[in-house]
């Protein structure tokens, strides 16, 4: 253990060189390396955290660097995992990243979870968020969840007992997943991007107090913070009776929660594999409904631009391939047009929409 590089806690009345020792051994697993996850990781490596992975199987993009402190100009365009493993080795060649470049689901969550002593969440969409938080109250694992949105942000840390043995987890509090669109993301709402630093932060502090025994965790307590005036409050949060646990690996992958193909008001949203294998289907179409001076600009050859500005003639003529797949940026414009077309086909075609849009699958659309 290097003294000098933590002498600064070390000093700490409660820390000592014993709770270095713990944060040396300990394995934490950061799921998203966005704007929550990248303060978090920041921190934990500086505090010297022995062992941290980092899962995350998208790209950089400009728009993340508002407030994701890792990365620079110099990383758009390369996968966020290994753009933050360069930063932080940097800044604390000591500790050991593992990184994970795919997308969290059913199949791979118990295997990844498996090696690691406590799970951070700093994803920001609520099918991950349901599957981490039921595989770790499965495998009793410490979680620490973060999310924000606009000026707020939330803080909590589920599968840990009080001082009553009683531990909670995120269903007690939200026990219902909410259906796709049903709540907006950052990408709908806007973020401030101090906010994910403050608590991304303020999760790499529970981190450390968990790991270390120091302190008072958020156990069965939700934290909510509010930069415009400062405050924050905290919830106590009650195991649910609408609260359905997950029994088994078998009873996890039986749970829907809608991580491929997600069916709402009869159409249904896919990922950039799906669309490129139905648009080599006959009677297939691919329609950007975007405004034309959006970028980037996709091959006319393959994408026929419709912008929503212009949408409503496209929805009254007589449309003739079967199979109708509709993009935008971010994937909401997108399912607002597949809205409109189901209400007048119903069932009679097939119609899809890009989930994330371009932003989520960018690299493919500027290689097109």
């Amino acid at each position: 253990m290097d003294k000098e590089r933590y002498q600064r806690q070390t000093i700490l009345p409660g820390f000592g060189e014993e709770a270095q020792l713990r944060l040396s051994k300990a394995k934490v697993l950061v799921i998203g390396a966005g704007g929550l996850g990248c303060p978090a990781l920041q921190y934990l490596v500086a505090a010297g955290v022995g062992y941290i992975g980092i899962a995350d199987d998208d790209k950089v993009e400009l728009s993340n660097l508002q407030r994701q402190i890792l990365f620079g100009v110099a990383d758009i365009r390369e996968l966020k995992v290994n753009a933050a493993s360069k930063r932080l080795k940097q800044m604390n060649p000591d500790v050991r990243l593992l990184l994970y470049p795919f997308s969290i689901n059913k199949k791979n969550i118990i295997s990844t979870l498996n090696d690691y002593d406590i799970i951070f969440d700093g994803t920001d969409n609520f099918e991950t968020r349901y599957l981490v938080n039921d595989a770790c109250a499965l495998l009793k694992k410490p979680l620490i969840f973060a999310a924000v949105s606009g000026y707020e942000g939330q803080l909590a840390a589920f599968n840990i007992p009080d001082d009553a043995g009683l531990t909670t987890n995120y269903r007690d509090l939200f026990p219902i997943q909410p259906k796709a669109k049903e709540i907006p993301n950052c990408a709908e709402n806007g973020i401030l991007g101090v906010i994910p630093g403050i608590i991304g932060t303020m999760a790499a502090g529970e981190i450390i107090k968990v790991i270390t025994g120091i302190g008072n965790t958020l156990a069965n307590k939700l934290l909510h913070y509010n930069l415009l005036n400062q405050q924050q409050y905290e919830i106590n949060i009650s195991p649910s009776d609408a609260y359905k646990p997950i029994k088994s690996e078998i009873d996890l992958m039986e749970r829907d929660y809608n991580l491929e193909k997600i069916k709402v008001n009869g159409f249904i949203e896919i990922d950039v594999d799906a669309m490129l294998e139905l648009n080599d289907k006959e009677s297939s179409i691919i329609v950007d409904v975007r405004e034309r001076h959006e970028f980037p600009k996709l091959n006319s050859n393959i994408y026929k631009q419709i912008p929503m500005s212009e949408f409503s003639d496209f929805v009254e003529s007589d449309i003739e391939q079967t199979t109708i797949i509709l993009l935008c940026q971010h994937g909401i414009r997108s399912v607002a047009a597949a809205e409109l077309l189901h209400k007048k086909y119903g069932e009679a075609k097939n119609i899809y929409s890009l989930k994330g849009g371009i932003a989520k699958w960018r690299n493919h659309f500027l290689t097109t």
